[in-house]
Formats: C-alpha cells, sequence, structure tokens
C-alpha cells in the first residue's frame, strides 16, 4: 500500500506541474425553435412558447472568446462612463437625406446615423430592388452587401435603374469578419445587407440562418453601428405567416422595423414602419412598380380612385389619414341575396369584424334588413386601413349596393359608427376636408359633433348625427 500511494502521488504531482492542454475546445450543443427562437435544453416535439410542433432543431455552439468587429482597437477603446442628464449634448443629430421621399416620410424624415433599420418582405415583392435604387442615388458613400446575388447579376440591375453612381461599391460576401475587413478599407457612410438570413460569423458552429447565426450577426452589426455612427440597412426574409424569419428578438434589438407589402400582381407597392424610435409608426409610402425600378407616387389618392365611365352603385369614397397624409380611398361593396342558406361576409383590406358590427349596427338601429344576404368589401388599391373614420362611408356603400342607388358624385364621408348608430366625431377633421377640397369633391359627409374651424371653403360639409340622416340624404 506504501508503495501505491507513492506512485499515485507522483502521478498525481506531474498533473499539476505539466497540465495536459486540449487543443479542441469544448462544443456545446442547445435546442431553438425555427419558428419563434425558444431554447431548450433537449429536444422536444411541440415548442412551449408558440405551441408548433417539430419546430426544434439542434445547434452547435462553441463558446470561445470573442472579438469585436475592429480588432485593433478592441482593447483600447476606453470603457463608457454615466453621464448627468443635464452633462448629455442634446443638439439634435442630422439625419441623412436617402433622396427619396416616401422613405424620408416613413423614417421620420431621414436616416439616424448608427441606426439599424430592418425591411421585410415577400419574396419576389421588390426589397432588394428598392434598397439598391437607393443606395444607387445616395449622395453617401454606400457599400452594398448582397449574400444571394452575384456582383455581375446586381450590376445587370442597376444599370437598369441608373447608369450614375460612383458612390456604391458592391460585395458578395457571407461572412461577416470577412465583411468588417472590407468596411475597415472601404469606410463607407452607409451599409446595406442584403440579407440578414445569409450571413454567418465563425465564432459560432451553425449553419447560415439559424436562431443563433441570425441573433449573434445582428449584434455585431449592432456593435458596429453603435461604435462608429455608421447607419446599417437589413434586408429580412418573412416566414408564411408574414413575420420576420428569426427568433423576436431580432426585432426588439432593431431600431426601426420597415414593412415592404402590396401585391405581386398589381404595380404598387406600399411600405409601412411597424417599429420606430425616432419617428411615426403610422406612416405611409407609396410606389410603382415600372420596368426601369420603382416610382415614388406623391399623390395617392389618384391611383386609389378608380377611373370609370358610369356611376355604379356600391361605391363610396372615404376620407383617411395614414400618418401625417390624407388620402382619399375608394370602398366598394356587393349586397346580394345568399343562395346557400348562410349569409357571407368576406372583406379585403378591411376588418372582417368591424363589418360585421357595421351590418348589426344597420339592422338593430337602422332597420335595414342585411341577415340573409351576403355582403363583400373592397378597399381598392391593395392596401389596408385600420381607420375608424373610414365607417361612414363604409355604411354609404353597403346601403348604396343593398338599394342599388349610387351616390351622388362629388360626395365623399369621413365619420366613426358606434354601437347606438351614431355618427362619432374622427380627429383632424380640417385636413381631411381639405383633401377632399384639393381632389375636387362637392360635399363631405362628417359628424355634427366634430369641431370644424376652417372658414371661406367650396366644399359643402354636411353635418349628420345618425345612420337614419346619411340614409336619408343620399337616397331621398
Amino acid at each position: 500500500n506504501k508503495r501505491f500511494n507513492q506512485r499515485y502521488d507522483a502521478r498525481k504531482s506531474r498533473r499539476t506541474q505539466t497540465p495536459v492542454k486540449s487543443f479542441m475546445s469544448k462544443i456545446k450543443t442547445s435546442f431553438f425553435c425555427q419558428n419563434c427562437g425558444a431554447q431548450y435544453s433537449k429536444w422536444q416535439g411541440q415548442c412551449n412558447s408558440c405551441r408548433e410542433w417539430n419546430t426544434i432543431v439542434e445547434e452547435i455552439i462553441q463558446k470561445e472568446e470573442k472579438s469585436t468587429w475592429k480588432i485593433a482597437s478592441s482593447e483600447t477603446k476606453k470603457a463608457a462612463k454615466p453621464l448627468k442628464v443635464t452633462e448629455i449634448d442634446s443638439t439634435q443629430e442630422v439625419r441623412m437625406d436617402t433622396r427619396d421621399g416616401e422613405l424620408n416620410r416613413v423614417l421620420g424624415g431621414g436616416i439616424v446615423p448608427g441606426s439599424l433599420i430592418l425591411l421585410g418582405g415577400e419574396p419576389g415583392i421588390g426589397k432588394s430592388t428598392l434598397l439598391l435604387q437607393i443606395s444607387l442615388k445616395l449622395p453617401y458613400k454606400t457599400l452594398y452587401v448582397s449574400g444571394e446575388e452575384s456582383q455581375k447579376q446586381i450590376k445587370m440591375r442597376a444599370e437598369r435603374i441608373t447608369s450614375n453612381a460612383d458612390n456604391c461599391y458592391i460585395l458578395t460576401e457571407t461572412k461577416t469578419q470577412n465583411i468588417f475587413r472590407q468596411i475597415q478599407e472601404i469606410e463607407p457612410e452607409i451599409v446595406i445587407i442584403d440579407s440578414i438570413q445569409t450571413l454567418h460569423t465563425e465564432y459560432i458552429e451553425a449553419s447560415p440562418g439559424s436562431i443563433s447565426q441570425i441573433r449573434e450577426t445582428t449584434a455585431e452589426l449592432i456593435k458596429f453601428a453603435k461604435e462608429t455612427n455608421v447607419p446599417v440597412i437589413l434586408i429580412g426574409h418573412i416566414t408564411k405567416d408574414g413575420t420576420i424569419a428569426g427568433p423576436k428578438i431580432l426585432e426588439h434589438m432593431v431600431d426601426t422595423v420597415l414593412q415592404f407589402e402590396g401585391d405581386r400582381n398589381h404595380v404598387y407597392r406600399i411600405l409601412r414602419s411597424l417599429k420606430n424610435r425616432f419617428g411615426s409608426t403610422s406612416e405611409l409610402g407609396i410606389y410603382e412598380m415600372l420596368g426601369s425600378g420603382l416610382r415614388e407616387v406623391s399623390n395617392p389618392s389618384e391611383i386609389l380612385i378608380s377611373h370609370k365611365d358610369v356611376t355604379l352603385s356600391g361605391t363610396a369614397i372615404a376620407s383617411t389619414l395614414e400618418g401625417m397624409r390624407p388620402l382619399m380611398i375608394e370602398i366598394q361593396a356587393l349586397v346580394s341575396t345568399a343562395v346557400y342558406g348562410t349569409p357571407q361576409r368576406s372583406t379585403t383590406g378591411y376588418n372582417a369584424k368591424r363589418l360585421n358590427m357595421i351590418l348589426a349596427v344597420l339592422e338593430k338601429r337602422a332597420g335595414f334588413r342585411l341577415g340573409t344576404k351576403d355582403v363583400f368589401l373592397n378597399i381598392t388599391g391593395g392596401i389596408s386601413i385600420d381607420d375608424p373614420a373610414i365607417d361612414l362611408a363604409v355604411v354609404a356603400a353597403i346601403l348604396s349596393s343593398n338599394e342599388d342607388i349610387p351616390i351622388g358624385e362629388g360626395y365623399c364621408f369621413a365619420g366613426e359608427v358606434g354601437l347606438s348608430g351614431e355618427i362619432r366625431p374622427v380627429n383632424r377633421v380640417d385636413q381631411r376636408i381639405q383633401e377632399a377640397e384639393k381632389l375636387g369633391f362637392s360635399t363631405i359627409f362628417v359628424s355634427k359633433y366634430n369641431k370644424i374651424s376652417l372658414k371661406n371653403t367650396f366644399i359643402k360639409v354636411k353635418l349628420v348625427s345618425k345612420i337614419e340622416d346619411v340614409a336619408s340624404e343620399l337616397f331621398e
């Protein structure tokens, strides 16, 4: 036993003096839901967060010491110090003009330096075309990084859009470390990434597009943007549900989330702001898809109102607002007898539950028998409107189709309908009246409870308080 103990002590001392060096770092794995990004320690069939089945996939995570985007000055950078509120510089930072009026409006006046913007949309809707067109027009040095197309393919599209572009650099790369190396050499003022799902970093052993890679590459780009004050615009793919692919935390990490939407069968595209830390989220930008790129639509009311030679029943014009911009949109309704017994309720661009509420108000409060009839409602132009001020136009269009009597030409509406059948006032009614007058409408119906401060207007303002007043004015 004594000899055994001596050999054991000698072996133990050798291990402590010359430790065994491991040349392979320990690889850790974790399980992530590909739908919502929830993390689990082991595999399971259903995700507890989003309740989806068979979406949890194992991903390899290699833990090692990470360096910042800028290798040279990462250790010498001074740590941030807390400042009093009164000591912080309060001078407003100048926004970067994109030379695109619609994008400037949606962003709140331009791009904020150091911000991270995420643009999402369906495949083929025009996301890459929009950002390439903007990068070619920008007066700043721009680096356009593409992980989906080659430089020759981008050149072909750029020649179709414009011929002059001296400030735009094209890079085809998917590894973030190589992208940051080129950024240090070129020193661009704006960076555009197409798309975030194609990027990957060497610090994580996972495939591009996975939850871990999207989260890590976005974190590196945020660190770069905040340290250098260079704005970064990302293109993000969307899932079949219409949400941006990747973890939900991706939308919380960025400063602005833009949605590019529209029907690929139509030429018009709509740019919405879903989140904006530096501006309003109710603004709307409208583009027209042409062979030479996207054209800004400065007066959307002209394209949202259809042109026809004969006045038809079931059509009404509503005055709505999207952010600071007033719009005149056309509401189309079709009321017919239910053939299959159960009446159908179908809407396009309008909330179906609100349509059911309005039909119940018309039947209960106004006495119109619509319970046994099919009702179809459509907002022309392919846009969706949530403004309750278009309720009155919806009522007028339904009643016009039900009575088969067209609404007088030059009439428009702006009012919210309550559950008791009253016409409620809407906000910024003066701006709505001015837009209707500018487009040549002769009469506008608004609630009599609205406070109107306009004077010397050529448009006739009809004040109504109930649905019965509207029906008597239109059809008697």
